[in-house]
């Protein structure tokens, strides 16, 4: 992408008029450029588009005209959900136009120096305990990105002191040409997505364009437990700084003693002495950050997250003394193995945002068995197979919902797992539905995990959450 100066009066079309496109429609307009806001949702669906249109931008809702990218287009930002299998993408692309997210635009912005971080889980919680860790350092980050405040705004408001702390997802990371982030950290790969990304090369090569422009003074954190990452982290420029759950590391952060390489060993292993976090600089010098047990939120995959917290604080220059504290009084994120409530000694977490096999399998192998797990949803291509494990050593009853309740059961089954459907219509299931819906059009989809909590609250008498099963 050019420097933003370049696009003066020059035509660029925004795709997608959620908060990150009305924040990209508005910097281009200030800029001088000649802007087209498009979304194919109905006007009254588009919120933002008479505050565009106030302030003489031009706005198209109900579809994709034809005619919106033309061969005097200069540039196209992106909504990163728009496939590029989209009719404007391809037509830009045959023009040659470039295709590019709010991500590379708040890169040239930012007067700050960028952290990145992406992986397939983790990211939210790893980005908001990193925004803790420099906060409390004195380094005055600002978090946003896939988080939910759009880069482009934090990249106008932060001043050259602080550290902008971006969550990337690959949906946004595909969209980059020359963005250069200052720290890039890759958590982990696994199968999702492939819904949009069509393959797996895919979707790990849009991650690895993190690193694609890093330089010698930039730092490559990543996971040494997983090789794609390893690989991808050791081929970039830059200072390697790599974490580690199972190997002892002698540059970079890791678990000391570290934890056997298979989770299911665990139980097994001799874990008398109190494991630490543990950050070397290959120099032989030690530095204790904080005991494993002291971390505010409990998990070997959340240990993993503090651990590139951490390794990030350090390399934005953290003193390891003041990490301590909030890497004890983190409590989590929302949605993420997050505490509902108890109900008749049963402990409910919500962890909705678990939105692959491999998240499912992390949150569940953190608590203790037997569990009953409540899952389903929309269906991103993911192979469930890698559950039957878990159904057979750890779940003693699922409830499946959504799109994704046949293709669970088919999961089960391989695994033998006793399945017992519900199978009658009652007011009161037909009444929470309802509820779930009001409530998620009134509160963003909080509305859906209460009723859904206050449905499965109403099952309690059922011998079913027992273990002995009646109503499903």
């Amino acid at each position: 992408m050019m420097p933003l100066a370049n696009y003066r009066g020059r035509k660029v079309v925004v795709l997608g008029l959620a908060r990150s496109g009305a924040a990209a429609a508005k910097l281009f307009h200030q800029a001088g450029s000649v802007v087209t806001a498009n979304d194919r949702k109905e006007r009254e669906a588009c919120p933002e588009a008479s505050e565009l249109e106030a302030l003489g931008i031009s706005v198209v809702c109900g579809g994709h005209p034809d005619d919106l990218v033309t061969p005097d287009t200069a540039l196209v930002v992106k909504n990163p959900g728009i496939p590029y299998t989209a009719a404007p993408i391809r037509q830009a692309e045959a023009l040659g136009v470039e295709v590019v997210t709010e991500v590379e635009v708040a890169g040239q912005l930012s007067p700050a120096p960028i952290v990145g971080i992406t992986g397939s889980n983790g990211k939210t919680t790893t980005t908001t305990w990193t925004g803790a860790l420099l906060e409390a350092a004195g380094l005055s980050p600002i978090v946003a990105g896939n988080i939910g405040r759009p880069l482009v705004d934090a990249a106008q408001e932060i001043g050259p002191g602080g550290w902008l702390v971006a969550e990337l997802s690959s949906f946004q990371l595909k969209g980059t040409t020359d963005f250069h982030p200052r720290i890039a950290c890759l958590l982990n790969l696994a199968e999702t997505h492939l819904d949009y990304h069509g393959t797996m090369e895919d979707y790990v090569a849009s991650k690895a364009k993190l690193f694609a422009n890093l330089s010698d003074g930039d730092t490559a954190i990543f996971n040494a437990d997983d090789a794609v990452c390893a690989e991808i982290g050791q081929a970039s420029a830059g200072r390697h700084w790599p974490f580690s759950l199972t190997k002892r590391l002698e540059v970079g952060v890791s678990v000391e003693p570290p934890f056997p390489a298979n989770a299911e060993d665990e139980a097994g292993a001799n874990t008398s002495a109190p494991r630490w976090i543990v950050a070397r600089d290959g120099s032989g010098a030690e530095k204790r950050i904080v005991p494993v047990g002291r971390l505010g939120i409990p998990g070997r995959h959340n240990c993993a997250n503090a651990l590139a917290a951490v390794a990030i604080a350090l390399a934005a220059g953290a003193e390891p003394s003041a990490l301590r504290e909030p890497l004890e009084g983190f409590m989590g994120v929302e949605h993420r193995l997050e505490f509902v409530g108890t109900f008749r000694e049963a402990r409910y977490y919500n962890d909705s945002k678990a939105t692959n096999p491999t998240a499912t399998i992390m949150s569940v192998s953190s608590l203790p068995a037997p569990l009953i797990l409540i899952a389903g949803g929309l269906d991103r291509g993911s192979d469930y197979r890698e559950l039957i494990p878990l159904f057979r050593d750890r779940v003693k009853g699922v409830v499946a919902l959504g799109g994704d309740a046949r293709k669970d059961s088919q999961s089960r089954g391989r695994s033998r797992f006793n399945e017992r459907r519900c199978r009658r219509t009652c007011r009161g299931c037909r009444r929470d539905a309802e509820q779930s819906r009001a409530g998620s059009r009134r509160h963003g989809g909080a509305g859906r995990y209460r009723a859904a909590f206050a449905r499965v609250r109403k099952l309690g008498h059922v011998p079913f959450l027992r273990g002995e099963g009646a109503h499903f």
